[in-house]
């Protein structure tokens, strides 16, 4: 006679935490229900501890600068395409397609804290995330090519499934970053997704990386698979401002 429904979970359990098919027939097999309600409680335990601590790993190596999530966030300001719902930003659907948001609009508008909440939300999910700046990313980029490390950093950034690069455009690339730039993004094409944070429409993207050429390459790989996001409204630093003249500040 085959398993019942609960032996079956119980052995699925062991198998989890690495115990032998050899060990849990025998628990199966031999144990009481008693017995095998207490190994049940310390399986479950143990594994919700290892999901635990690696949820808390994901979210220390994803790199985000301050804890974001979608708690109370403002949506007003965040027009979304069609074929592209709240729902699959917030669950992430979207980066089990690996498809790409460009998150687009002034600064101030709500763009760095949804990328940071989608990327704390995948985490919460078990999907590995990798966060940078692009002026942060080109600098390790160049770097580790100049140490001779870029295979291993290029690797590292594969792994995760989704790869953020917050404020595109807010410093120019030059042609040896661009390039770098250009190679991360190509292996990241129909493999992960990639979201993106700017304040410079796509026409605009040749003068940051100072090469027409390799923008429309990048923007090709992009778009294709992509959503545009577009942000628009005052920034909410400034509304919020106390230094701003009837910000509320003392006077």
């Amino acid at each position: 006679m085959g398993d019942s429904a609960y032996d079956a979970r119980l052995r699925a359990n062991g198998r989890a935490v690495m115990l032998s098919n050899h060990i849990m027939g025998e628990v199966v097999g031999s144990y009481s229900d008693a017995e095998k309600a207490a190994i049940m409680r310390m399986l479950e335990e143990e594994l919700a501890f290892r999901e635990r601590n690696r949820k808390r790993r994901l979210l220390k190596r994803a790199g985000f600068p301050t804890p974001k999530t979608f708690a109370n966030y403002d949506w007003t300001q965040a027009r979304l395409p069609g074929g592209l719902s709240r729902e699959d930003i917030v669950t992430c659907a979207f980066a089990r397609d690996a498809r790409n948001l460009v998150l687009y609009g002034p600064v101030g508008t709500g763009k760095t804290h949804m990328c940071v909440a989608i990327g704390t939300a995948a985490c919460e999910m078990g999907m590995p995330v990798r966060y940078f700046t692009t002026t942060e990313l080109v600098m390790l980029l160049s770097r580790s090519k100049e140490d001779g490390s870029l295979a291993k950093l290029l690797r590292q950034l594969a792994r995760a499934d989704i790869l953020i690069l917050d404020e595109f455009g807010y410093v120019p690339v030059d042609r040896d970053g661009a390039r770098l730039l250009f190679q991360v993004i190509s292996e990241a094409y129909e493999r992960q997704s990639l979201v993106i944070t700017t304040n410079l429409d796509f026409s605009r993207w040749g003068t940051v990386l100072t090469d027409d050429q390799m923008a429309a390459a990048i923007i090709d790989r992009v778009a294709h698979h992509g959503h545009l996001v577009v942000f628009e409204g005052e920034s909410y630093r400034l509304r919020h401002a106390l230094m701003r003249p009837g910000g509320g500040g003392q006077r």
